[in-house]
């Protein structure tokens, strides 16, 4: 058995590594997607999920998601542990991070998120710092930049301490400290929590959670005490789902099905709300095969959201981009040119020989 003090470790960030030196694997998902100030698009996905083998590798598009690199960097975990749960994000500064899970073995009771951020996002070869543990948990989805200016992330050691971590930085991520503590104690089945935060126009906080559907929690002190966490009333899988405001004002929710649809991990549908979360309109369909997984998205600056999300993680180890505007979301169809679904990242099998 491995020691758990190994997860303490970084893991090896390899740069543009050879593609036969990538393991191979039967298995792939759970991806992350960003976009630069350029135009650069990254996606980030694991290899091996959901087994103590889990690495995630890094791929970039410049000419809009029609066509992806090779692997540009691959986080490649010490024997005997697991690097999971990533995704990517460009900060205020226009800095692009990567933020990752540790654990040793499959789930070790304490998690850990690490991170590592480059200045030169659209470089040929970008240059990356070393990686850094901020604290315990799993983070899976973006951090949330307060109109304040305070960067907030959660955190999760799932099934273990019964409480959703939210870590702030007042200064621009050179340090992260526990600001506040989510109870989930109250929602029945918890799960993996995969919670995300908006900032809604009255200054409260209000995150969604993943548990055995949706639930949520709020905080009008930014972030340092939560209402207890309480299930929503609308319908979903137990899987992650997607929320973020948008640049006119409104959220988007990417989800399993309808808005009370009872649905099982299909038909990702993309909803938008103009009174931060009360009620929703619109239903942009997706995709409406069985087994699409895991949204997430990014805005770029002309409006275009873009969203990746897997499908079949095993065998077939497919990653998908899709990109919209509010306005398809709006009228539940395509109405602009921008629409475009089912693009393709990855898929299985990936590494040469």
């Amino acid at each position: 058995m491995p020691s758990p003090d190994l997860a303490l470790q970084p893991a090896h960030v390899i740069v543009a590594p050879w593609p036969q030196h990538i393991p191979p694997t039967k298995r792939q998902g759970v991806a992350g997607i960003e976009r630069t100030a350029k135009g650069r698009l990254w996606a980030v996905y694991g290899r091996d999920v959901e087994s103590t083998r889990n690495f995630q590798v890094l791929k970039c598009s410049d000419d809009d998601g029609k066509t992806w690199s090779e692997v540009k960097l691959m986080i490649l975990p010490r024997v005997g542990t697991r690097a999971m749960s990533a995704n990517v994000w460009t900060d205020p500064l226009g800095r692009l991070w990567v933020f990752w899970g540790q654990s040793a073995n499959m789930q070790d009771g304490r998690f850990g998120v690490w991170a590592i951020v480059t200045d030169e996002p659209d470089a040929a070869e970008p240059k990356w710092s070393a990686p850094h543990r901020i604290g315990d948990g799993i983070m899976l989805n973006k951090p949330t930049v307060l109109t304040n200016g305070d960067w907030l992330l959660t955190s999760s050691v799932w099934k273990a301490d019964n409480s959703i971590k939210v870590y702030a930085s007042t200064d621009k991520g050179e340090t992260f400290t526990l600001r506040g503590t989510a109870n989930i104690e109250a929602a029945a089945s918890r799960g993996p929590d995969e919670p995300m935060i908006v900032e809604r126009k009255d200054g409260t906080l209000w995150m969604m959670v993943r548990c055995h559907g949706l639930a949520e929690t709020l905080s009008k002190d930014r972030g340092k005490t939560w209402t207890l966490v309480q299930h929503l009333p609308m319908h979903h899988p137990t899987s992650r789902f997607f929320l973020r405001r948008l640049q006119s004002g409104a959220l988007l929710l990417v989800k399993h099905g309808g808005l009370n649809e009872k649905v099982k991990r299909e038909k990702l549908m993309a909803f938008l709300s103009d009174d931060d979360g009360k009620s929703w309109q619109g239903g942009l369909m997706i995709d409406e095969r069985d087994d699409v997984t895991y949204p997430d998205g990014v805005q770029a600056t002309d409006g275009t959201i873009y969203l990746v999300y897997d499908y079949h993680r095993s065998p077939k180890g497919v990653i998908h981009m899709a990109s919209f505007r509010e306005e398809d979301v709006r009228a539940g169809k395509p109405v602009t040119d921008k629409v475009r679904l089912r693009e393709l990242i990855s898929r299985l099998p990936e590494t040469k020989p």
